[in-house]
């Protein structure tokens, strides 16, 4: 997908929850407070009057598509950056789409919706998922990608590594959504998410290294870039 299109579907994101958040304000009174921070564990913590907290998931959608536009625009190695463009288009698109869940979490209690106050965990476990399949579909480069230090001078290190990435990101997101979707005590449902977040990184990062150091010798230093 170009990023014309990308920038079109953030528009056209943006007028959508624009419109729920029209709705839900005007069916609220003016004293009502809504949820905008949630915690590890997944339970609300932080509370806006109603106007800001439905109109910060659109300003966060357009701020998310703002930075990916420019992600793509330094990167240095453009070639590189064409061939990587799926993934960076999924993670886009999967952020838009948390976005959009946190719009409906928001406004929620205006159309008498009772929905679990773990869904914005849910749909973050979907994010890292979806972003962990997407993983493999990306080359070296400076601003996209698994970016250890021996990944991005080495091809092989970094398609290994990406690899793992993969099934580390889909194993975590699935942990992730579970701990928001199951009855357990918010401190379980914390050491969840924090475990699923340790095996989403570290695995991939210690392979990456231990590829380096098994590959490496006087004779041989990094591969080529690809």
């Amino acid at each position: 997908m170009s990023e014309r299109r990308m920038i079109g579907s953030t528009m056209a994101t943006a007028c959508l929850l624009a419109g729920v958040a029209t709705r839900a304000r005007s069916r609220l009174p003016p004293s009502a407070r809504l949820p905008t921070h949630w915690n590890i564990a997944g339970e609300p913590d932080g509370f806006l009057p109603a106007a800001p907290a439905l109109f910060l998931p659109i300003a966060l959608a357009m701020a998310v598509s703002a930075v990916f536009v420019i992600v793509a625009r330094l990167e240095p190695l453009q070639q590189r950056m064409e061939r990587s463009r799926a993934l960076l288009d999924t993670a886009w698109g999967a952020l838009l789409g948390l976005t959009a869940v946190i719009e409906v979490a928001v406004a929620a209690p205006a159309f008498g919706w009772h929905l679990p106050a773990t869904l914005p965990l849910v749909a973050a476990g979907a994010v890292l998922a979806v972003i962990g399949n997407a993983l493999p579909k990306s080359r070296p480069g400076f601003f996209v990608g698994l970016r250890t230090p021996w990944s991005i001078i080495d091809a092989d290190n970094w398609v290994a590594t990406h690899r793992l990435g993969a099934w580390t990101f889909i194993a975590a997101g699935v942990t992730i959504a579970l701990a928001g979707l199951l009855p357990i005590e918010p401190g379980m449902r914390q050491a969840l998410v924090i475990g699923g977040l340790v095996v989403a990184l570290v695995p991939p990062v210690v392979w990456s290294w231990w590829l380096w150091r098994s590959r490496s010798s006087p004779a041989r230093g990094g591969g080529p870039l690809d």
